[in-house]
């Protein structure tokens, strides 16, 4: 499952995408190799999409392999995209418009990052900092495009081209506007240090929609610091978690995902599933011949696993359940799958 992450140019979205996407630092102060990108003060440093694979924050899975003395955790991932920034006239084709456009339709759902902070060494491509504007802008630039799919549409169907049986007028399609979307309120560090929260009229121009305040840049310092670092960093900010994994988890739950779990001694980990997905098709995340092969599963909550101490335990006092096909799998349900 994919976020597009969104925005106008010069709001910090490719700050943003290599802080989601650094390497963890060791303890001994390096890195991993990691991707590394283009950072600059000017329109269209991003061109073709970048692609990071980002690990989905879960205070559970370190619990459950002390539980069971596990080699390894492996936690579940998100994929989120750097996407060219949109300008006024995107849906005509001007700037990157029409590559913009192209690549938003392809993932799930968007995260908007939206500046907030001022600093007159950045330029805005506006040259105001307005919030509320910059995101009409992008909702205009999403509507525009749709019209023109709905328009082309209307246009093939008179010139009386194939359209899906059995269907009345035009054949569905996949709006931008449709697209589930979470803002990201990119301020500054002195902004999240005074718990910086958004005007009610900004609040009103993101709708129903959830946001996170972050900043871009304090969040790319906590992800090359060491962890005795970063703790510090938060310290000094009156933050316990960082913005970023506050982001990622919100984006895995706009995706309508759960996670459930395995454990045992040679790893525990997070698997992904779809909310209201029978175990059976979840299964198919652990093995693909899971589904077919199925026989009944051992389902239990992971707190009352943890609470059992041991899976035998679980068992004995009858808060481990045997479950069939029809099961609808929960977040946090650890399982053990019978094929």
């Amino acid at each position: 499952m994919q976020i597009g992450i969104v925005g106008l140019p010069n709001v910090g979205k490719s700050t943003l995408f290599k802080a989601l996407t650094n390497p963890v630092k060791s303890p001994d102060g390096g890195h991993g190799a990691g991707k590394q990108i283009a950072i600059a003060n000017y329109p269209f440093t991003t061109i073709d999409p970048n692609v990071g694979v980002v690990e989905v924050p879960d205070e559970r899975l370190k619990i459950l392999a002390g539980l069971s003395h596990s080699k390894k955790i492996v936690p579940t991932a998100i994929e989120f995209i750097d996407i060219a920034g949109l300008i006024k006239g995107a849906a005509e084709g001007e700037g990157l418009g029409n590559k913009f456009l192209a690549n938003i339709r392809e993932v799930d759902a968007v995260a908007h990052v939206v500046r907030v902070f001022e600093d007159k060494n950045i330029i805005h491509v506006h040259s105001k900092v307005d919030p509320v504007h910059d995101i009409e802008i992008i909702k205009t630039e999403l509507a525009l495009a749709d019209l023109q799919s709905i328009e082309k549409r209307k246009a093939k169907k008179n010139k009386n081209e194939d359209l899906s049986a059995g269907q009345a007028g035009l054949p569905e399609l996949e709006l931008l506007a449709s697209k589930k979307v979470i803002y990201v309120l990119n301020a500054s560090e002195e902004q999240v240090k005074n718990r910086w929260q958004p005007e009610p009229e900004l609040i009103k121009a993101m709708g129903e929609s959830q946001y996170v305040v972050l900043s871009a840049n304090f969040e790319l310092l906590l992800s090359e610091a060491s962890p005795e670092e970063k703790d510090l960093y938060l310290t000094e900010v009156f933050r316990e978690h960082s913005g970023l994994d506050e982001l990622i988890s919100k984006s895995y739950k706009l995706l309508d995902l759960i996670t459930f779990l395995t454990t045992g001694e040679d790893e525990t980990r997070a698997w992904t599933a779809p909310k209201n997905t029978p175990i059976p098709k979840a299964s198919r995340a652990i093995h693909t011949d899971f589904e077919k092969l199925f026989i009944r599963a051992e389902v239990i909550n992971w707190q009352k696993l943890v609470e059992a101490g041991s899976w035998g335990k679980a068992r004995e006092n009858g808060t481990l359940k045997l479950v069939g096909r029809d099961y609808i799998v929960q977040d946090g349900d650890v399982v053990e799958i019978k094929i």
